[in-house]
């Protein structure tokens, strides 16, 4: 059973100074809109298979989050929302970016992973970090609180990609940018196709305002405006779109 935190604990959970014991680790924030009100894509969904996806020292290697942050211009007291956090890497390296005036929310779908992240950011004693549980169709992040969301070689494993960025607009703050890094490979190679990407995220009502490649083997990065809260399209009005299949 999902427990839900009710909307007065909201900020409480933003102030936490350490995150909370693994099998604390909850939503931030009631459920959105139902999968069953989307359409699934029209395409295949890659399996989570790591909490990593290259190891650290070849990321530091090529100034990865030193990247995303530029592209994304991450400031002191911001709040980052690492969205698939995994085992933190990015997680790590924002929440010293940000400061301690700032804040990270470490969001994930896998128990195990967020266990996992609990004991190294307390390890590292990050206090400005929040870990947060999410599901497949929502990430359930508190309301207006995010600046900059990063989604990084995860996009492709997101089993209700709609519902999921349709969910995520409320924790958008105005002028808030969503960052995707992928690799232009079909989604059952674990990429996504960066006109794919496109054509699916701005059919939930987002706009893209850049796009170009990473340096290094990371891929691209995508960035895309949330639209405003009333003016996010209608699950019924959404189409997938068309892709080939293997």
């Amino acid at each position: 059973m999902t427990r839900t935190i009710p909307a007065w604990c909201l900020g409480l959970a933003l102030a936490l100074p350490l995150p909370a014991p693994a099998q604390e680790i909850v939503p931030l924030a009631p459920p959105g809109a139902p999968a069953s009100a989307f359409p699934r894509p029209d395409r295949p969904i890659a399996e989570i298979v790591s909490p990593i996806w290259a190891d650290e020292a070849s990321r530091d290697a090529i100034d990865e989050a030193g990247q995303l942050a530029r592209r994304l211009a991450v400031r002191p007291g911001m709040t980052v929302a690492d969205i698939g956090a995994g085992s933190g890497y990015h997680t790590v390296r924002f929440s010293k970016m940000v400061g301690p005036e700032g804040r990270i929310l470490a969001q994930d779908v896998t128990p195990a992973y967020l266990a996992d992240l609990a004991r190294r950011v307390r390890s590292e004693k990050l206090s400005n970090v929040t870990l947060a549980l999410g599901e497949p169709h929502d990430p359930r992040l508190p309301p207006g609180s995010v600046d900059v969301a990063i989604l990084v070689h995860m996009y492709h494993e997101i089993a209700q990609p709609f519902a999921f960025l349709h969910n995520l607009v409320p924790a958008l703050k105005p002028g808030a940018r969503v960052g995707i890094v992928d690799l232009a490979r079909p989604t059952w190679q674990h990429g996504t196709p960066p006109d794919l990407l496109r054509c699916e995220v701005e059919a939930v009502g987002y706009r893209q305002v850049a796009l170009g490649p990473l340096q290094g083997n990371l891929g691209y990065l995508a960035i895309f405006e949330p639209p405003a809260e009333g003016a996010r399209v209608d699950p019924a009005a959404i189409r997938p779109c068309p892709v080939g299949k293997p």
